[in-house]
Order: structure tokens, then sequence, then C-alpha cells
């Protein structure tokens, strides 16, 4: 048993991902925190408005959409621990003032939209550098781990801020709640600002200019690379919407408080937790046919979900559908990065950034103006139908792709430099 979680735990031997990693906790549990007061105070200054807090969450990410590509370009040309440290700092300096305006009852839904415009704007160079940093902490052969850790401390304070975040607001409100998560990013800033930048794993800098369309072109010539971004496309737009279903499905199906609310939040984390654990194991790159049975499974579940006749029903089969959830997504992030050459890393995870969070954009106003049609069960229903048969498609083109020779895990075209380390 020890030696079992020696090995699941195996990257946070190395002093510089402990800093990070120990920051990261208090920060995203602040940040998620914030999401849940976020969308309360949203719901309750709107009447329960499905297309308002679908425009707020589009809002959030639409700076997704239209900067990530550059940041990622930032990343992979400027020191990622500076960029992340000033990241974090004007996150800070936002999340303070829109507490400020709560708390002196100031605050209107323009002020969060303003806000999560902001936010979005900096997550957009902030998630490309921190997804490539990971690499520099532990290096090639602990990347598998240390990602799948990453995944798992996010998932942690998944479960612990909502639920938290749920017991304050029942109390005393929404302010406290958003200007407790204002000081969490100076966790993050701290573990940051203590780290050995001698023991850190940088590739050489490149003497030519570090250009968007190189990454692109360099994501486009890899066949392996292309089918796995296909699919997150597709889930991350129709499938992850839970930031806008879960609140309407709490307020306007189970008619719960905060609190409850939060516990429902909480379950979907859960799963993703255990999710996050169990691919710590993971020690080399996951096959095209792992990725889309884990998109076919998560599929397959949000639909069912969506059906769930009463609050405990909800809890167990969101708890299953956030485990899937992860589990695909990570499967998807460890098959993209592990076969990404390091001098474009920054670059290949910005455009997996994009298409996975850039596009709840459009996927967020469709699935508000759904809800506001069809109710709030519909939003889960339309999100998993789809992810079900993009999950299908993706196991036909693959099949197809193997009959003609070329195989889901190799290079599209002849001669194109890949350079794998298979672990």
């Amino acid at each position: 048993m020890r030696k079992r979680l020696t090995g699941t735990f195996r990257s946070l031997s190395v002093r510089n991902f402990r800093l990070f990693a120990g920051g990261q906790v208090v920060s995203v549990a602040g940040t998620w925190m914030m999401v849940v007061a976020q969308d309360w105070l949203v719901l309750e200054r709107t009447d329960n408005s499905a297309s308002a807090l679908g425009a707020v969450t589009a809002l959030q990410f639409t700076p997704m959409l239209l900067l990530t590509l550059y940041g990622g370009r930032l990343a992979d040309r400027h020191d990622k621990r500076m960029l992340l440290t000033v990241c974090n700092l004007v996150s800070a300096v936002a999340a303070l003032l829109l507490a400020l305006l709560v708390l002196v009852d100031a605050a209107t839904v323009a002020h969060v939209c303003v806000f999560a415009l902001c936010l979005g704007t900096v997550n957009a160079v902030e998630v490309p550098t921190r997804m490539s940093f990971v690499s520099e902490l532990v290096g090639a052969d602990l990347l598998p781990n240390a990602s799948a850790l990453s995944a798992a401390y996010f998932n942690v304070a998944r479960v612990v801020g909502p639920a938290v975040a749920g017991l304050v607001i029942a109390a005393f409100g929404t302010g406290p709640v958003m200007a407790l998560n204002a000081f969490t990013y100076l966790a993050t800033v701290a573990g940051l600002r203590l780290i050995r930048v001698g023991e850190l794993h940088r590739a050489p800098r490149q003497d030519t200019r570090v250009r968007v369309v190189d990454g692109l072109r360099y994501v486009w010539s890899r066949a392996d690379l292309v089918l796995p971004m296909a699919l997150v496309a597709a889930i991350g737009m129709f499938g992850m919407n839970f930031q806008l279903t879960l609140p309407l499905l709490a307020r306007t199906v189970f008619h719960t408080d905060a609190l409850a609310f939060g516990l429902l939040t909480t379950a979907f984390a859960a799963g993703s937790l255990l999710a996050a654990f169990v691919t710590t194991a993971r020690r080399g790159r996951p096959s095209g046919r792992t990725v889309t049975m884990a998109a076919l499974a998560f599929g397959v579940l949000e639909t069912v979900a969506g059906w769930a006749p009463g609050y405990g029903a909800a809890l167990v089969l969101l708890m299953a559908t956030g485990f899937t959830s992860i589990y695909f997504a990570q499967a998807a992030n460890h098959r993209i990065q592990l076969g990404s050459d390091p001098r474009y890393r920054g670059r290949v995870l910005a455009l997996y950034t994009l298409i996975l969070q850039g596009s709840t954009p459009l996927g967020a106003l469709f699935v508000g103006w759904l809800s506001t049609q069809l109710g709030a069960r519909s939003g889960l229903y339309v999100g998993g139908l789809v992810s079900t048969a993009a999950a299908v498609a993706a196991l036909l083109a693959d099949r197809a792709g193997g009959r003609s020779g070329t195989p889901g895990g190799a290079p599209s075209r002849p001669g194109t430099e890949v350079r794998r380390r298979v672990m």
C-alpha cells in the first residue's frame, strides 16, 4: 500500500512542484468558491434568468476563444514563472474590486460581466502557461503523474470550494466569499516566488521567432493530435457547460438553497477527483481508443444525469459524470501533451485550451437559450447526446484510418518531424 501511495504522489518528491501545487490548492479552492458566489449572485439579481447566467459564462470564456493562442505564444517565448505571477496578481485585484462592490451593495450584473471578461482575459494567458509550466517543474519522466496530480488538486479544491461557499453564502452572503477568493491568489504567488529557478527543466531558448501559425501547422500535420482535438472541441462546446447547467438544475428543477447547490457541485467534483487519482497511475501516452471510449462513457452518463428523477439520484449520477469528464480530459491532455515536441508545447496546449474552454461561450449561449425554452434538463440531454455522437464518429474515423494504413498514433504525412517520448 505504501509503495502504491509513493507511486501515486511521486511528483511531490520534487520541491518546486510541491510549492506550486500547495499554492494552487488554496487558490483554486478560492476560485471555485467564487464561481458559486458569482452564479448565485447573478441568479438572485435576475430572478433565476438562464440567459443572464449564460451571458456571464460566455463573457468569462470569450477571451479564451480570442486570445489563448497568443497566450501560448507568450508561454513559449517568455519566463513562465513571471507570467504566472503577473496573472495571479491581476486576478486578485479584479476579484477584490468586485468583492468590495458586493459588500457595499453596489454590485450589478454589469459589474459581474466586467469581472468575468477581465478574468477570462487573464486566463487566456494563465491556463496554457500553467499547463506547460508543469513540464518545467518535474521534467518529462514525471510529466504524466504531475499532470494527473494537477487535475487531482484542482478537483480537491473543486470539492472543498463549493461546499465552503454554500455554507458561507447561507450565513453571510456572497460578498465575503468573493473577498476571501481575492486573497487566495496570493498563495500561488508565494509558491511561485519560492521556486528554485536553477532546478527547472527548461527547454533551450529558440533563436527563431516564435509564431502562432507554426504551432497550428505542427498540430495539423499530426493525425494523432487532430482527432483528440476534434473530440475535445465537440465535448467542450456542448458537454462541458456544468457551470451553467448545475445552478439551473439546483434552483429550477430541485428548488434547493445555496447549501444544497454547493453539495450538488461537490458531488460532481468528487467524481472528478477520483478520476484524477486513478490517472496518476498512467506512465505513458494513452492510446487513441482510450480517449474515444472515455468520451463515449461521458456522453452516455451526462445524458442519464439529465434524467435524474430526484436530488439524491442527481448526486450519484453527477458524481459518475464528473469521473468520466476528468478521465476523458486527462486522457486527451496526456495524448496531446506527451505526443508534442517540447518546442511547440506551449502553443499546442494553448490550442487544446482554446478548443476545450474557448468553445464554451458558444455552447453556453446555446445551452442558456435552450434551458430557457425547454428547461434545465435539456442542457444535460443535448450535451450528453452530442458528446456520444462525437465519440461514435471518432471511433468510426479511427477504424477507417486503420484500414487505410494511417494509424491514429502515427503522423499523417511521411517525413513529418515527430519527437515522441514514450514513458
